[in-house]
């Protein structure tokens, strides 16, 4: 696990005298951009069908959807605020039980079932709930199987869509093909259906707890909550499971985890579970460990702990844009990305960097650790375009100045993500000074 950095006095100095300075400034500004953007908000019908077609563009037909749709709009204010309502979702969506599948760029097909209310309705926003089965050390699932072993009764939730994808000996949950194909799976689904972007959570038994491990260490963006179950973090750092991850703890920051093991499973018992607890209570992790008496390596104590689990899914909605991030990672191809912070460079490639990033404003005060160079997404609904923006890294200003919205970079990461309330209007480029 890499190491806290601790700010120094001087830095401290340095950002007390940024923030005097901006508090003023910001106040006046930010009442003046909230103006802008309420007056901006407002989007007719033809507005509203041209985000839609670009909502619904397949990757093929995503450059041109977006090109018209950067011609329509005035400004990228304007653009924002369309984006930000998202698209007209058809009240003839299918519902109930449906069987799909998506194809990566290799080929390769990922089944999936949806379970949708049958009362589904357009107008409502859904939380979103990935369940990631156990089981995947076999081959892959015939077209008609039933991967999810234990059947959906137990899965359906009214109110709720719910989203069984596959895996299976060449597509472990923590493989980059998974890595890249569950976030697929949920961007297709916000096309068709009405989703809550910051109620999106995933669930998983057995491998597929190890398998939430994964993602709430490696890829968390997309997510607000991790719910483990009878599973174990420890065969990430295992290359028995094909696999061998640097885990920082500190990636967990921001993103609760309900974790349930059994006292006497014969796989993964509470016991061994419980120095990763440890660290995770070191490291301020939000997180819930329940220890099922005399339990095994089942999920027979589900129904008397729903309650309580779905009270940890309420209470726990994501916040699309915190006030602080940070991120450890030793790549920087994939894996790199927390929200708006990702790492570009490290000082040496294999070897692993940190960045902790707070933002009081338009001010961004950086504490980097073996990274050579990284980026600031900006987002409109955080950042006022309309004063400097100043970036602080290690105690040294590195940036102060005004830095222009771009149609093109809001239409690429909504493109990207998919996300109405993680809309990024500007990439921010910082080299660390030696």
């Amino acid at each position: 696990m890499l190491q806290k950095g601790k700010f120094g006095h001087h830095w401290v100095l340095v950002y007390d005298a940024v923030m005097k300075t901006m508090k003023c400034v910001f106040t006046l500004s930010a009442a003046v951009l909230l103006t802008q953007c309420q007056s901006a908000a407002a989007i007719d019908d033809a507005a509203q069908a041209l985000v839609t077609h670009f909502w619904n563009a397949s990757p093929a037909a995503s450059d041109a959807a977006a090109q018209r749709l950067q011609e329509s709009a005035p400004d990228a204010a304007t653009l924002h605020a369309w984006l930000r309502s998202g698209p007209q979702w058809s009240p003839d969506a299918p519902a109930g039980e449906l069987h799909l599948s998506r194809v990566d760029a290799d080929g390769t097909e990922f089944p999936y079932v949806v379970l949708v209310p049958q009362d589904y309705d357009p107008r409502t926003a859904y939380p979103v709930e990935f369940n990631l089965h156990g089981g995947i050390s076999r081959p892959k699932p015939e077209a008609g199987e039933a991967f999810w072993r234990n059947g959906y009764e137990q899965l359906r939730e009214p109110g709720r869509i719910v989203v069984v994808p596959a895996a299976w000996d060449e597509a472990f949950w923590w493989f980059d093909n998974q890595a890249d194909n569950i976030p697929a799976i949920l961007r297709q689904l916000k096309q068709t259906y009405h989703v809550d972007d910051n109620r999106v959570t995933m669930s998983g038994v057995s491998d597929g707890g190890t398998g939430s491990y994964f993602f709430a260490f490696l890829q968390p963006t997309e997510w607000a909550a991790f719910l483990p179950y009878i599973g174990n973090l420890a065969v990430l750092r295992n290359p028995a499971g094909r696999v061998s991850y640097p885990l920082s703890f500190d990636n967990l920051a921001g993103k609760p985890l309900y974790i349930v093991n059994g006292e006497n499973d014969p796989l993964y018992p509470a016991a061994r579970i419980q120095p990763f607890i440890d660290l995770m209570a070191r490291a301020n992790v939000d997180h819930t460990f329940r220890i099922i008496p005399n339990g095994g390596h089942n999920t027979q104590w589900l129904p008397e702990e729903r309650p309580a689990i779905e009270r940890f899914k309420a209470e726990h909605v994501r916040d699309p844009l915190p006030d602080s991030v940070q991120w450890a990672t030793d790549r920087t191809d994939r894996y790199n990305r927390n929200h708006w912070l990702r790492i570009d460079t490290l000082i040496t490639p294999g070897q692993p960097g940190r960045v902790v990033v707070e933002r009081r404003g338009n001010v961004f005060a950086v504490t980097s650790f073996g990274v050579r160079d990284f980026t600031l997404l900006l987002s409109p609904d955080e950042v006022d375009f309309g004063q400097p923006v100043q970036v602080l890294v290690n105690g040294t200003g590195v940036l102060a100045r005004h830095v222009e919205p771009s149609e093109q970079t809001l239409l690429t990461w909504a493109a990207r993500d998919r996300d109405r309330t993680m809309l990024f209007a500007a990439e921010l480029p910082i080299h660390v000074p030696e």
